[in-house]
């Protein structure tokens, strides 16, 4: 992941997975906050994006695939609250990404 398309589209869909069951909590924002200070974005640039729709770059490696489900699956979990929604689309990212459905339903 070394472009800055590549660390946008990451973000991005962490944004709409956070937003998928209607709400985007505190604890939620703060870690999106973390993670886009981590892959290097300003905090202006970082609030532009939930202003932004852009299309999904593939992740190409299996590694950085499986990083970014456990940043989803932290994300789901940081609120507090397990809404069935986000229980579905996580497990439909994962098949999205070439993941085994088997151990992410394991991980989850």
């Amino acid at each position: 992941m070394n472009t800055f398309e590549e660390k946008r589209s990451l973000v991005l869909e962490m944004i709409a997975f956070s937003t998928v069951d209607g709400h985007l909590h505190k604890r939620e924002y703060d870690f999106l906050a973390i993670v886009a200070n981590e892959l290097g974005f300003e905090m202006n640039v970082f609030k532009d994006l939930f202003h932004q729709e852009l299309p999904q770059i593939p992740i190409k490696t299996e590694f950085l695939r499986i990083q970014q489900f456990y940043r989803l699956a932290l994300l789901m979990y940081c609120d507090g609250l397990l809404h069935k929604k986000e229980s579905v689309a996580i497990q439909q990212i994962a098949i999205e990404m070439g993941l085994n459905p088997v151990a992410t339903k394991r991980i989850l």
